[in-house]
């Protein structure tokens, strides 16, 4: 009995080194700007592009030393809910809502051009993937109950909406909380849906997810995937703190779903690997780490955020949410 009880005070107490290891290398880059963060793309370890409210898009070729702001003429009361950075000088970015709006800069953000436009009744915007610089998807809410899908072969200079789209149910839409229900592939697009119905879609199947659902703000918020092995998070983003049913473990192979051993620690928005075991999380009300594939979870901060992304080509995790807020953890 002695040494069971010295081994779960071990345990203690290295899962508490292990978290507070972690947050401390959470560091908070730039604050305090007006706006809410929702699209994040991070190049490589220097380039960092960030969009949100109010017609704002940040950039940084440093690192995140120092962000470079600035206020699209004529948008600065649009929300730009995702991005797509190429290189330190080439990004695209979508706008909501009606009309809805995709843009794109080749100088750094001095100066965009409307690459595509729609003002149907009821356009909106959610998210966009690249699967290369050529390739790439924009996806948005449902359209007389047909997904919206957009897509592009030449780098987003010009977009093709697509009419074989997907027929969602009552009550189903996309959560354009993060830009991440949605990535681009080779073969077919993979995104998920949420509301009063949550699915995955992939190769023109519909696979329901094992995540809560039923209302407006419930169900999957983000996808990532690593290898044949993915990863679904969302909840229910007006009852944040509640950390059940709120994480989905995919595998491609045999297309079985699944549920973490530990939870998350509430509602989630993004969720994003970092390497074949570690993933890492996102949302209202903390950050939360696996370190091996999403089995189990640790709370390592209860700072906000609504979006995290690593670098494509480097090794930095930055986060971004509201007023501003842009932070990193190296690992």
């Amino acid at each position: 009995m002695r040494t069971y009880l010295f081994g779960i005070f071990t345990f203690f107490v290295f899962s508490i080194n292990i978290t507070s290891s972690y947050a401390q290398q959470l560091k908070i880059r730039t604050s305090g700007t007006r706006t809410s963060i929702r699209g994040l793309s991070v190049v490589d370890d220097k380039t960092i592009w960030a969009s949100g409210s109010n017609g704002m898009i940040a950039r940084s070729v440093d690192g995140g030393a120092n962000f470079i702001w600035v206020q699209i003429p004529n948008f600065e009361k649009r929300d730009f809910r995702d991005i797509e950075a190429f290189d330190s000088n080439t990004a695209i970015i979508i706008a909501i809502a009606e009309p809805a709006h995709i843009l794109k800069t080749v100088d750094g953000g001095k100066t965009w051009k409307i690459v595509f436009a729609d003002s149907t009744k009821g356009m909106f915007l959610d998210a966009l993937s690249f699967n290369d610089k050529l390739s790439g998807i924009a996806i948005g809410d449902p359209i007389e109950n047909k997904t919206f899908i957009a897509t592009t072969s030449d780098g987003g200079n010009t977009w093709t909406k697509q009419l074989n789209t997907p027929v969602l149910e009552e009550g189903e839409a996309f959560f354009a909380s993060s830009g991440t229900n949605i990535l681009s592939n080779k073969m077919e697009p993979i995104f998920v849906s949420g509301g009063k119905k949550s699915n995955l879609y992939i190769n023109n199947k519909m696979y329901p997810l094992p995540i809560v659902q039923g209302l407006e703000s419930t169900g999957a918020n983000s996808i990532a995937i690593h290898k044949n092995k993915a990863i679904v998070v969302g909840g229910d983003f007006s009852k944040d703190s509640i950390a059940i049913n709120n994480c989905v473990l995919i595998d491609f192979k045999t297309m079985k779903f699944s549920k973490p051993n530990t939870s998350l620690g509430g509602y989630r928005s993004c969720v994003s690997f970092i390497n074949k075991k570690r993933v890492i999380a996102c949302g209202l009300n903390g950050i939360d780490i696996s370190d091996d594939a999403g089995q189990n979870w640790k709370t390592i901060s209860k700072e906000s955020f609504h979006v995290v992304a690593k670098a494509k080509r480097g090794k930095t995790v930055f986060l971004a949410g509201s007023k501003g807020k842009i932070g990193t953890i190296i690992f």
